[in-house]
């Protein structure tokens, strides 16, 4: 575990290696192809499908000081956990050669699934997320957590695209750096100054779960549709204390801390 201000990346020594532990992200061009990620944004909208008519409340928009400020009052973000429940297409995505040939690179050989998320911005009301980190949401001890955003749809600056600060994962573990940001921060990472990252379907984005970012709203006529993968290295493990999802599903070799107890097959 690392402190703020004094983070130091583990490096793997790849060329994706060395360039995501000196800027905190990586773009990836054309992962799945055309025909493939076609493929799974059939399945995409089969799940927006199913919770809606399900009657969820899956609104997953923030509030607070910031969400005031860039949003408006009726902005929606579609959101749901682990669509690999749903889908054996998306199951099958996380495990696809193009995807952990990067995952690889930058993990190691041994990489775990934590979660994964969906996120649809309607059109013209799609919300924004303020500057933040994730860190708090699931920290492991050896910090190799790292977010991987499945572009489904293109996703342009005017569509709320990622934003982020190139190597502020150097910061560490800024206190109080989920939802609302410290003002210091803010005022020193405001999201209209982050780098927004465009994308077009296929391509994959990967960045460290200290990395601040965000997204503007999306104000186009287009629906922003990108799935979320949050993954770890095999040596690496989720601290005690928290409830987020935590499948421990190993995409790439080997997760040197599964026992019978975690596992689900009990001590028997």
């Amino acid at each position: 575990m690392q402190t703020a201000g004094v983070f130091v990346p583990r490096i793997v020594d790849t060329e994706i290696g060395r360039q995501f532990a000196e800027f905190g992200y990586y773009v990836a061009r054309g992962v799945f192809s055309a025909d493939g990620i076609g493929e799974m944004e059939v399945d995409f909208d089969r799940i927006v499908g199913q919770i809606l008519a399900s009657g969820e409340e899956n609104n997953a928009a923030w509030s607070g000081p910031q969400m005031e400020r860039i949003a408006k009052a009726d902005a929606v973000v579609l959101h749901t956990h682990n669509v690999q429940q749903y889908s054996a297409k998306w199951l099958r995505a996380f495990t696809h050669t193009k995807f952990l040939e990067v995952a690889t690179a930058i993990l190691g050989k041994d990489v775990i699934l934590h979660h994964s998320k969906l996120f649809q911005k309607p059109a013209e009301q799609g919300a924004p997320f303020p500057m933040h980190q994730d860190w708090t949401y699931f920290p492991t001890e050896k910090d190799t957590m790292l977010a991987a955003i499945i572009h489904v749809s293109p996703a342009t600056d005017e569509m709320g695209c990622l934003r982020v600060y190139p190597g502020s994962h150097k910061l560490g573990r800024v206190k109080g750096s989920s939802g609302q940001m410290p003002s210091e921060m803010l005022d020193n990472h405001p999201i209209e100054g982050a780098m927004p990252l465009e994308a077009e379907p296929g391509d994959v984005l990967f960045f460290h779960y200290f990395t601040l970012h965000g997204s503007m709203p999306n104000r186009s006529s287009e629906t922003r549709k990108t799935v979320l993968v949050q993954m770890y290295a095999g040596d690496d493990r989720v601290e005690e204390g928290n409830s987020h999802p935590n499948e421990r599903l190993v995409l790439s070799g080997w997760n040197h801390f599964a026992m019978r107890d975690v596992t689900g097959r009990g001590k028997a």
